[in-house]
């Protein structure tokens, strides 16, 4: 449907607010698009399960993450402990299952960090334009200019370690992404006419922001939250493999393999699971990514097709 399509306010009736062009019923277009993606709907099926294992950790856990069994450390794999003991004879499985809260729940921390700060200074960058637009372009542009591992340390060096310090400065790091993206979608969308309508009516800037410029860059936004996802979680990671992030005893990923480094050679499995676990959530990420791209990318098309 074209804007033209659209239906008009009656007369003398002026304040009615004009209709933004996002299609009713366009979110299960492309859910249905998404869906027949094999490799991005397996991918959203391995995450939905890592999420499960997040919340029912303590149901699904063969025993308790931090009990010490010092007789049985270094086990390997028995039937008790499928992926065996660490050093101080604690379960690896149960902490493996434990891990993905602190990961997961870290990424998502960290990217919602992220989206709240980049995508409002973006929306105000991209629609107010002029000073306010070069001032923060070039702030991102300084925080952009550092690699975001190493702005992430410097962070939590100031901070000190721990998860959450840790995830703000992920996300701190990742606020540039998410910026740069709100920003020129926020370009595009203020030029089309149905923003100059609503400016004509009298509808407040904020109202135009959250009402009509939001809703018709979200589809971007998405996708970028898919890839900043992995990147989070590698970088959490990153940070509890050097003892800056999540701290014991508390498990995550990335500190049981910097737990099971010393022992990998006698128990190569305590650094094999985490690193397969890692691997393959990073990798479903992008998967589903790819497939929230494609089925987003798709939509439009066809509403560019069917407003011509």
């Amino acid at each position: 449907m074209s804007l033209l399509d659209q239906p008009q306010s009656p007369a003398g009736l002026d304040t009615v607010p004009p209709v933004s062009p996002v299609r009713q019923g366009a979110g299960r277009l492309r859910l249905r698009r998404f869906a027949r993606n094999r490799l991005a709907l397996a991918a959203a099926v391995v995450l939905v399960l890592e999420v499960a294992m997040a919340v029912f950790a303590p149901l699904i856990a063969p025993h308790d993450p931090d009990k010490q069994d010092l007789l049985a450390r270094l086990s390997g794999s028995t039937s008790e402990h499928w992926l065996g003991t660490d050093q101080f004879g604690r379960d690896a499985l149960s902490r493996l299952i434990f891990g993905a809260r602190v990961s997961l729940g870290g990424a998502a921390i960290a990217v919602a960090i992220a989206v709240s700060v980049g995508v409002t200074l973006g929306l105000s960058a991209g629609y107010a334009g002029r000073w306010i637009d070069n001032a923060l372009s070039r702030l991102m542009d300084i925080l952009m200019s550092t690699p975001a591992l190493i702005l992430a340390i410097t962070i939590v060096g100031v901070l000190g370690p721990g998860l959450t310090n840790a995830m703000i400065a992920v996300g701190i790091a990742t606020v540039p992404r998410f910026y740069r993206v709100a920003r020129a979608q926020t370009q595009v969308v203020a030029s089309e006419p149905f923003i100059e309508a609503a400016r004509s009516i009298g509808c407040t800037q904020r109202s135009i922001l959250g009402r009509h410029v939001l809703p018709n860059i979200l589809s971007p936004i998405m996708i970028q939250v898919s890839l900043a996802l992995g990147a989070a979680v590698t970088a959490e990671a990153s940070l509890s493999y050097i003892g800056l992030g999540v701290q014991p005893p508390d498990a995550s990923w990335g500190s049981m393999l910097r737990e099971a480094s010393p022992s990998m050679s006698q128990v190569p499995v305590l650094v094999i699971a985490p690193g397969v676990v890692i691997a393959i959530t990073v990798l479903a990420l992008a998967l589903a990514g790819d497939g929230l791209r494609d089925a987003m990318s798709a939509g439009r098309r066809s509403q560019v097709a069917d407003s011509a």
